[in-house]
């Protein structure tokens, strides 16, 4: 799966969390501006095609405008850039990773239990 720019990646966020499986231009044009990271109609409509041409999205046009269904979901994406990421940084040793966040980010006596919980019923 190819890895997505920022602002694709930013594109893809707001599809991912909207409420309708279909996501519309001008909701994106809008979303994008809330955020902070407004967006020119032309750079939009590169990016957008970019995200088709990758197989993010498939747009559907209805009447005069588009509307962009994902292809991929967001859980799908954060799995293949995190298996990526950690063959990349840590030559596949998982282990490594978590040793890593472990001893630069301490973790809470809550966020342990979660962890302790998740490993336990992994076995």
């Amino acid at each position: 799966m190819q890895q997505l720019s920022e602002m694709e990646l930013e594109i893809m966020k707001i599809v991912w969390a909207a409420p309708e499986p279909v996501a519309l231009f001008s909701a994106l044009m809008e979303q994008l501006a809330a955020r902070g990271r407004p967006c020119q109609k032309n750079a939009l409509i590169v990016l957008l095609s970019r995200l088709c041409a990758k197989g993010f999205l498939r747009a559907h046009k209805v009447g005069r405008r588009n509307e962009y269904t994902p292809l991929i979901s967001q859980e799908e994406y954060q799995a293949a850039q995190t298996r990526s990421f950690v063959g990349r940084i840590y030559e596949g040793n998982v282990k490594g990773l978590i040793s890593h966040l472990i001893e630069a980010e301490p973790l809470t006596d809550e966020e342990y239990r979660e962890l302790y919980a998740l490993l336990q019923r992994r076995q």
